[in-house]
């Protein structure tokens, strides 16, 4: 995948999750695209840029990258 791919995925998790849930949308996309992130070697922060986000966010899916190793997705999502 590429980075603006990523950012695309990032950003329809985020700016469709329901009220109070964009975090975890953010986390969510962290563990489902781990994979991807790490054999891309890609900047977080550039990847929340790319999904029309603060880069701020990188933090966020960073977290999510790191809990792909203890958990996985239950549910399809969006």
């Amino acid at each position: 995948m590429t980075i603006n791919e990523l950012g695309t995925a990032l950003g329809n998790l985020y700016h469709n999750a329901q009220e109070g849930e964009a975090v975890a949308m953010i986390h969510l996309f962290g563990i489902k695209y781990a994979k991807e992130i790490k054999e891309g070697r890609y900047n977080k922060k550039e990847i929340a840029k790319a999904a029309k986000m603060p880069e701020s966010y990188g933090t966020e899916i960073s977290k999510g990258v790191k809990l792909a190793q203890y958990v996985t997705v239950k549910e399809k999502i969006r």
